[in-house]
């Protein structure tokens, strides 16, 4: 057995890892994105967008 069969396993596995987490961030930022948006059905608004509002000039 060659060392290149541990150099392509290894290579293998850390893509694996990095696709996976991309998709587990992905999938988690979707999962925040709904949850903000029935947050915001329901009538709750962030803080934030009150205060960028009152700080506006008009």
């Amino acid at each position: 057995m060659s060392h290149a069969f541990y150099i392509y396993l290894s290579y293998g596995i850390s893509g694996a890892i990095v696709f996976a987490l991309i998709g587990w961030t992905w999938l988690d930022g979707r999962a925040r994105q709904a949850e903000l948006r029935a947050l915001e059905a329901a009538g709750i608004r962030r803080r934030s967008s009150a205060a960028a509002t009152e700080t506006s000039p008009q």
